[in-house]
């Protein structure tokens, strides 16, 4: 079993910025396509962004194009969401996921391995 330790969630007034991390363990880290998700209350798991195991190959939807990044350093086992221009809408439960394939997918069950999630709250 892969483990995904989310962290860097918070409160954050509307505008500004976060950035979320997930340190993922194995070696095969490199092997797989990454994604965020995010679930507000009483809503369903929402994809936000993923990345494939070559940097140069990412994807996001359109509620958060232009204003959230998602990266890699496989070096350190590790995927990063950095988070700008936050809104209110923004507000939820934000997890990883590691998908045992190298390219991308969009919805939650094309990945296998989920971080415990970590708040984020963005207030107006």
């Amino acid at each position: 079993q892969v483990q995904l330790v989310e962290s860097g969630g918070g409160l954050v007034q509307a505008g500004g910025s976060l950035r979320l991390s997930c340190a993922a363990s194995g070696r095969t880290f490199s092997s797989y396509a990454m994604g965020w998700f995010r679930q507000a209350p009483g809503k369903e798991r929402e994809f936000v962004a993923a990345i494939s195991r070559s940097v140069g190959s990412t994807y996001y939807a359109d509620s958060v194009k232009g204003r959230f990044t998602i990266s890699r350093d496989n070096a350190k086992n590790t995927v990063y969401l950095q988070m700008n221009s936050l809104k209110p809408e923004d507000t939820a439960v934000y997890y990883c996921a590691a998908r045992e394939a190298g390219n991308l997918a969009t919805s939650p069950k094309g990945y296998t391995y989920w971080g415990q999630g970590t708040q984020v709250t963005v207030s107006s």
